[in-house]
C-alpha cells in the first residue's frame, strides 16, 4: 500500500477498549489476533452470572469459525430448534427455525458469561488479559492520539495514551456522552421480569415458547416468552411484569434499557405468570437469578468520531426480539477491529476508518426498526415470508453493497457481489485430503483477505496467479478449479482445492474464470474477471485508503438473497 507506520505520538499501546462484554472482547480477540497491541478494561470486579443475550447466530457462529473458536462454543451452546407460539391457551404456530443446506451452523443458545469466559479464554491465549474493576473516567483526544484517565481497581487514577479507543461500554456508555453522540429513540412503557429456571414440562427439546393472552386485569395483552439454555428443563423467561408501577427509570441519565437494579421478581411471581400462560401445567425450580429489565430503543447519530468509535449497546439498543443485539455488536467489533489493524500497521489510510460508520449505522438503523416493528406488529410467518425471515433472522443477509467501500459489480446481479456476505460452501477437495472440506474450512485461522480464483483448468490459473505476483501485486491465497488438480506442477505457489460437487459454482455464480476477494469479516471485498486479477487487486487494496465514496441517505443494507485484512495475503 505504500503507508510506513504513523507515529505513535508517545502512545504506551494501540487500542483502548473500554468494556469486556461479547462485543468489546470481540474487539480485543480480532486486534489482538492481527499483532495490534491492546488493553482491555471493565469497571464490573467479575463476569455478572446472568443470563442476559442468550441467542448465538449462524452469521456469529462462521465469525467465531474463522477465529478458531467456534469449536469451544458448540460444545458450550444448545441447539434453537424453533418457537411454539400459542394465544389464548391455543397452538397458533409452530416455526421451524430451518436453513439452507449450504448454511453450516444453525441457530444456539449459550448465557452471556458462558459466551464471555470462551471469549476471555481466547483473549488471553493472545497475551491480553481483561483488567478487572478498571473503570474510565475521561479522555481526551488530538491528531495524533488519544488520553484516557482510568481509575484502577487500586483506586489509583491512570494517564494512558492511545491511539484509538473503542467504547463497548453498553447503553450508558461513558464513551458515547463524552463523545457528546445523540442517542435517540424512544422506550416501552412496560416492565418486565426475567427469570433462569428449569420447569418439568415436556416442551420438545430446543424449541422455545411465545404464549400470550389477556392480562388479569384487562388492560392489555399478557406475555411469556421462554428461551432453551443449556441444562435440563432450563429456560431463561420473560413476561410482563404485573404492574407498571415498577416501571420507574432509574437510569439516572433518560436511557431506560436492561436490567433494573434492586430485589428481582420471586420464583412465585414467575410461577403465577406461568400458570396463567403456560400452554400445560408445569412448576417452575432452581430459581437462579431474577430482575427486571425495560426496553428501548436507540442508535446515535454516528458511530465514531475522530480516533474513538462506539460499537454494540453503546451504539445501538433495541428490544431483544429475535436475538439481534449482542450479534450485531459482534459484528460491529469484526468489521471495526481488521480496519483498525491495517491503520495501526500502516498498511491502510485513516480514511477507511469512516467506513465503519458507513458500513455499520446502516445495519443498526435497519435492526433497531425491524425488531421495534416485529416487538410491536409481531413477526410475519406466512410461508412466503418465513424463508427469508430466517435468513434475516440469522443476520445471513446483511450486505454492504451500499457501502464506501463495495466497488463495481461483475457477474449477474443474483451472485454474490461486493459488499455482500461470502456463501460458506461444501465438497471442496485436494489431492491429498480424502474428505471434502468445506470453504471455511480454507479460511479459518487467517487473519487477513483471502483472495480466490475459480476457474476451469488449475493449472492455467496457478500460470495467472504466477503473474500477478510477478507483477509485483500480492499473491492469490487459493485456487479453486472445476478440473481435478492432477495436472497442477509439485510445489505450486499457491493451494490449490476442485470445486468437486460443484457447490461453490451454483452459489457463486462465476462468469468462466472469476477471481474474488474475500474480507477478513466473511463480506466480499471484490469480485473481477481473472484477466485483470493485478489491476482489480491494485485498485481494491487503493480503497482501502480512500474509501470509493461517502455513505449517501440511509439505505435499507439487507441484501434479499440466498445465499481482514492483512495485507500479507499469507500463503499457509
Amino acid at each position: 500500500m505504500g503507508h510506513s507506520p504513523a507515529d505513535t505520538g508517545g502512545t504506551t499501546t494501540d487500542v483502548l477498549v473500554v468494556g469486556a462484554g461479547p462485543v468489546g472482547l470481540s474487539a480485543a480477540a480480532e486486534l489482538r489476533r492481527r499483532g495490534v497491541r491492546c488493553r482491555l478494561v471493565d469497571r464490573l470486579p467479575a463476569r455478572l452470572p446472568y443470563a442476559k443475550a442468550v441467542g448465538i447466530q449462524p452469521r456469529t457462529l462462521e465469525l467465531w469459525d474463522r477465529m478458531g473458536l467456534v469449536r469451544d462454543v458448540l460444545e458450550a451452546a444448545v441447539p434453537l430448534r424453533g418457537q411454539l407460539i400459542y394465544a389464548d391457551g391455543r397452538e397458533r404456530a409452530r416455526i421451524e427455525l430451518s436453513l439452507p443446506p449450504e448454511v453450516p451452523y444453525g441457530f444456539a443458545a449459550l448465557p452471556q458469561y458462558e459466551t464471555e469466559r470462551l471469549l476471555e479464554a481466547y483473549v488471553a491465549g493472545l497475551g491480553t488479559s481483561i483488567e478487572r474493576g478498571t473503570e474510565l473516567l475521561s479522555f481526551t483526544q488530538d491528531p495524533d492520539g488519544v488520553t484516557a484517565r482510568l481509575r484502577t481497581a487500586s483506586g489509583a487514577d491512570e494517564e494512558l495514551r492511545v491511539r484509538y479507543l473503542i467504547g463497548c461500554d453498553g447503553a450508558h456508555s461513558v464513551v458515547r456522552k463524552t463523545l457528546g453522540l445523540s442517542y435517540e429513540g424512544g422506550a416501552f412503557p412496560e416492565t418486565y421480569m426475567l427469570g433462569d429456571v428449569e420447569a418439568d414440562w415436556d416442551l420438545p427439546p430446543g424449541y422455545g415458547l411465545r404464549s400470550s393472552g389477556p392480562s388479569p386485569d384487562g388492560a392489555g395483552d399478557d406475555l411469556l416468552v421462554c428461551i432453551p439454555l443449556p441444562g435440563t428443563g432450563r429456560y431463561r423467561m420473560s413476561m410482563k411484569a404485573p404492574s407498571a408501577s415498577a416501571a420507574a427509570d432509574r437510569a439516572g441519565d433518560g436511557v431506560a434499557h436492561g436490567l433494573e437494579g434492586g430485589t428481582g421478581p420471586a420464583l412465585d411471581d414467575l410461577q403465577a405468570v406461568v400458570d396463567r400462560l403456560a400452554p400445560r401445567p408445569t412448576r417452575l425450580s432452581a430459581l437462579r437469578w431474577s430482575s427486571v429489565f425495560r426496553i428501548s430503543h436507540r442508535i446515535v447519530d454516528r458511530y465514531g468520531e475522530g480516533r474513538v468509535f462506539v460499537a454494540g449497546d453503546a451504539a445501538h439498543i433495541h428490544p431483544p426480539v429475535g436475538a439481534q443485539g449482542m450479534n450485531t455488536g459482534v459484528q460491529d467489533a469484526c468489521n471495526l477491529a481488521w480496519k483498525l489493524a491495517l491503520v495501526v500497521r500502516g498498511e491502510a489510510g485513516p480514511a477507511l476508518l469512516t467506513s465503519y460508520d458507513g458500513e455499520r449505522r446502516p445495519v443498526g438503523e435497519e435492526v433497531v426498526g425491524r425488531t421495534v416493528r416485529h416487538a410491536v406488529q409481531g413477526m410475519d410467518t406466512g410461508p412466503d415470508q418465513r424463508r427469508t425471515l430466517m435468513l434475516r433472522e440469522a443476520q445471513l443477509l446483511v450486505g454492504y453493497r451500499d457501502g464506501p467501500l463495495s466497488g463495481a459489480p461483475y457477474g449477474p446481479d443474483e451472485a454474490p457481489q461486493p459488499g455482500d456476505r461470502a456463501p460458506d460452501c461444501a465438497g471442496l477437495t485436494t489431492p491429498v485430503a480424502v474428505y471434502p472440506l468445506r470453504l471455511l474450512d480454507v479460511l479459518r485461522g487467517r487473519a487477513g483477505h483471502v483472495v480466490l480464483l475459480y476457474g476451469a483448468d488449475a493449472a492455467t490459473l496457478v500460470r495467472a496467479a504466477d503473474a500477478t505476483r510477478a507483477a509485483g501485486d500480492l499473491p492469490p491465497l487459493a485456487i479453486l478449479a472445476r478440473d481435478a488438480p492432477d495436472g497442477v506442477p509439485s510445489g505450486a505457489s499457491v493451494p490449490v482445492y476442485r470445486d468437486a460437487a460443484g457447490e461453490f459454482a451454483r452459489l457463486y455464480l462465476p462468469d468462466d474464470a472469476t477471481g474474488f476477494v474475500v474480507r477478513p469479516d466473511g463480506q466480499l471485498g471484490a469480485r473481477f474477471p481473472i484477466g485483470a486479477t493485478t489491476t482489480a487487486l491494485s485498485d481494491y487494496l487503493r480503497s482501502l485508503s480512500v474509501p470509493l465514496r461517502p455513505r449517501t441517505g440511509l439505505r435499507d443494507p439487507v441484501v434479499a438473497r440466498d445465499g481482514d485484512h492483512d495485507l500479507e495475503l499469507d500463503a499457509r
